[in-house]
C-alpha cells in the first residue's frame, strides 16, 4: 500500500504541472493583462512589476526581435519627453520565469486586476475558508440524509414509499444548483427573511451563520439525490443476490441479513463515492458563489478568467487549488477501497 500510494502521489504530481502548464500557454496565447488604471505613473509601475516578473520588456529605444510594442508610455518632465517602449516577452520565456519563481521561491506572481500588485496565492488564501466551509458543510448534510433517504427506498423496493422517493429524486436531480438557489433565495430570503446575498464581514455573527443555510442547501438538493438513487440501486442489488438467500436459509432474520451482510456489502461502493461527490459539489458552487455573492474562490475564478481583461496569476493559482483538490480526492478514493474492502488490498499484495 505505502508503495502504490506514493506511486499515485507521484502520478498526481505530474499530472498537475501537465494541467497547468497547458492552462498556462492557453490563458497566455490570448494577450498580456492591461493595466489596472490609465494614470501614466501606474501604469510603468504595473509593467515594472510585469518587468521583474519576466512577463515583459521595457527599454526607452525601440527594440528588435520582440515584434511592435504592446504599448508605449510619454512623459513629459519641464520639455523634455521620455518615451517607454513596452514588448511582450514570448510566452515560453515567460513560462521558464514563471516556473523558475515557483520551484525557487514559492511565488506565484501578483494580481494585475483583482487586487493588483497584492500576491495571487494570499489573495485565494483569504477566499479559500469560506469555499471550503460551505462545501464541507453541505457534503456533511447531504451524506447521512442520502444514505437514509437511500435505505429506505431500498427496503420498501416498489411500493409506495419508493415510488414517492424516487420521484422527488428525479425532480430535484434534474435542477441545478444554481437555479435551486434563485428560488431559495426568494422564498427563504425575501419572503422568510434570512439574508438574500452574503454578508459583509462588518455584519453580525448571526446574519453570518444564518448566510449559511440558502447556499448549503442549494448545494446540498442534488447530492442528496445522488446518494439516494445511488444507495438504492446497491441495495437492491444485494438484496437479490444469492448469498444473501444462502443467509435466510441459514436461519438469519431478514433484518439480521440486511444488517450483517446487505448494508454492509453495498457500501462498498458507496462509502467512496462520498469523496467524489466532494469534488463535484466543490467545482459546481463556482456559479453558486456567483449568484449569492460568496467571496470564494469559485466567485474568484469567474472574475479572474473575464474576457476583457483577465488576470492570469490569480487564474492560475485558482486552477492548481481546483486540481490538486481533485487529484487528491482521487488518490484518497483509490486507496480507500483498500480500507473498505480487505479483498482488493489482499489482491494487489498477491500482484
Amino acid at each position: 500500500m505505502l508503495k502504490y500510494s506514493l506511486k499515485r502521489i507521484l502520478l498526481a504530481l505530474v499530472t498537475a504541472f501537465i494541467i497547468l502548464t497547458i492552462t498556462f500557454f492557453l490563458i497566455k496565447i490570448k494577450r498580456p493583462s492591461e493595466p489596472p488604471a490609465t494614470n501614466p505613473g501606474i501604469v510603468l509601475s504595473y509593467y515594472n512589476t510585469q518587468r521583474l516578473y519576466g512577463n515583459v520588456e521595457m527599454s526607452l529605444s525601440p527594440l528588435t526581435g520582440f515584434g511592435d510594442p504592446i504599448k508605449t508610455l510619454t512623459f513629459d518632465n519641464n520639455g523634455i519627453k521620455t518615451v517607454y517602449y513596452i514588448y511582450e516577452v514570448p510566452i515560453y520565456k515567460q513560462y521558464i520565469a514563471w516556473l523558475t519563481r515557483i520551484v525557487t521561491k514559492w511565488d506565484w506572481g501578483k494580481s494585475a486586476v483583482i487586487e493588483p500588485n497584492s500576491d495571487a496565492i494570499s489573495i485565494i488564501m483569504d477566499r479559500l475558508p469560506v469555499s471550503f466551509s460551505i462545501n464541507i458543510i453541505s457534503v456533511v448534510l447531504s451524506v447521512p440524509l442520502g444514505i437514509i433517504f437511500g435505505i429506505i427506498a431500498g427496503l420498501k423496493k416498489n411500493t409506495w414509499v419508493d415510488h414517492t422517493i424516487s420521484t422527488l429524486v428525479m425532480i430535484f436531480i434534474s435542477v441545478p444548483s444554481f437555479v435551486v438557489i434563485i428560488f431559495l433565495v426568494y422564498f427563504l430570503g425575501y419572503k422568510a427573511g434570512l439574508p438574500t446575498m452574503w454578508p459583509t464581514p462588518d455584519q453580525a455573527n448571526s446574519t453570518k451563520a444564518l448566510a449559511y443555510i440558502i447556499p448549503v442547501m442549494a448545494l446540498s438538493f442534488g447530492s442528496v439525490c445522488g446518494y439516494t438513487r445511488f444507495v438504492r440501486a446497491e441495495l437492491c442489488e444485494v438484496m437479490s443476490s444469492e448469498y444473501l438467500l444462502l443467509a435466510r436459509t441459514k436461519g438469519l432474520t431478514k433484518n439480521q441479513a440486511i444488517t450483517r451482510h446487505a448494508l454492509r456489502n453495498a457500501f462498498v461502493p458507496i462509502l467512496p463515492s462520498i469523496l467524489a461527490e466532494f469534488i463535484g459539489v466543490f467545482s459546481g458552487s463556482m456559479i453558486l458563489e456567483r449568484i449569492y455573492q460568496i467571496p470564494g474562490i469559485g466567485d474568484l475564478y469567474i472574475k479572474a478568467v473575464n474576457q476583457n481583461n483577465p488576470d492570469y496569476n490569480v487564474l492560475l493559482v485558482d486552477m492548481a487549488i481546483f486540481t490538486l483538490v481533485g487529484l487528491l480526492a482521487g488518490i484518497v478514493l483509490d486507496l480507500s477501497y483498500g480500507f473498505i474492502d480487505p479483498r482488493i488490498r489482499m489482491g494487489e499484495k498477491n500482484a
